[in-house]
């Protein structure tokens, strides 16, 4: 098994602090990152702290120096090897879900559901799987879902709501964090399919947990769901979101396959001017089988194309109507 190389600890005020007189006052050379408080380059690996207090170690000497420097002099407890005192519960037979896209205006919004008994969670900890946000490399993360999928024995869904759905979804719904309920519930319901007896499912918290509990069928009513902050420290949900990300970038390249065009993440500036171009070259109704329509991108498109969202037509207007209530 390849050792692990990358960890990610989230730090308290009080340890952030000392982590930054440490990394200040030691030998380490200064190194700058976006977005860090400080980062530096150490015996063997890179230490960057984060303006979110999130601290991530990377390299080969990553590990040492987490379990000689980071536990005893900043976190002032052991936490590598006593994971099972800790967090027994991670090793227990569950699943994890979480999802990918949703921040995304163009292509769909995927759900992945992983199940994880003993034996898999110290085979994803030996993988390195990790939340996929932290993974750079698009070709890793791909790499990385296919490995999961060979391990889990198939033992995961993937639920993926393409734009047009989505959109219908939201105009009924009216909600982000609904249509999110409805596909944690879908997912974990797929996955008790091949797992019937998983005990409890995790999740990262997006929303009152009776949303999934209450778009839970038959089938799963029985599971104890469990939402927390940062869920994805839990190997399950880790590997559930690198599951979506693959499945998001897959569905992503697609569409810019179909529409002959390369369709960027996130709603940039970027994003606004291909979807400007599409509208110009395909219509406005595009938008609603390539975008999330209630994000206000969809207002700078149609404005700069010179149209309004009138132009979309029935379900577009849907979408703006179940927007405006949700403000009001």
């Amino acid at each position: 098994m390849t050792p692990q190389h990358s960890f990610t600890v989230q730090l308290t005020p009080e340890q952030q602090d000392r982590l930054s007189v440490l990394l200040r006052t030691g030998n380490y050379t200064p190194l700058v990152i976006p977005h860090a408080r400080i980062a530096t380059e150490g015996p063997n690996c890179r230490i960057s702290l984060y303006k979110s207090g999130k601290c991530l170690v990377q390299g080969k000497g990553a590990r040492d120096w987490v379990e000689f420097v980071l536990e005893p002099q900043v976190l002032q407890e052991a936490r590598l090897g006593y994971e099972e005192i800790r967090q027994p519960g991670m090793f227990q037979p569950h699943l994890g879900v979480d999802e990918s896209g949703k921040g995304d205006f163009f292509g769909p919004l995927v759900i992945s559901a992983v199940y994880v008994d003993e034996r898999l969670t110290r085979l994803f900890r030996d993988m390195n799987v990790r939340d996929s946000k932290t993974i750079t490399s698009e070709r890793r993360a791909l790499d990385m879902d296919e490995a999961i999928r060979r391990a889990s024995g198939g033992r995961f869904a993937v639920v993926t709501i393409g734009p047009r759905a989505y959109n219908r979804l939201y105009a009924s719904m009216g909600n982000v964090n609904r249509i999110l309920a409805w596909g944690h519930a879908r997912a974990i319901e797929n996955v008790l399919e091949k797992t019937p007896d998983c005990p409890r499912a995790v999740a990262d918290q997006f929303g009152p947990k009776r949303q999934i509990e209450q778009a839970l069928m038959k089938k799963g009513r029985k599971i104890k769901l469990e939402q927390r902050p940062r869920a994805e420290s839990d190997p399950a949900v880790a590997a559930a979101s690198i599951v979506a990300r693959a499945a998001f970038v897959r569905a992503l390249a697609q569409l810019g396959k179909q529409y002959e065009v390369t369709i960027p993440k996130g709603a940039s500036d970027a994003v606004r001017q291909v979807a400007v171009k599409l509208v110009q070259a395909r219509g406005p109704q595009i938008l609603l089988d390539a975008a999330k329509c209630h994000f206000r991108t969809t207002d700078a498109v149609l404005a700069e194309a010179g149209l309004s969202r009138a132009a979309l037509g029935p379900e577009g207007q849907a979408v703006s109507k179940a927007r405006k209530e949700v403000k009001a």
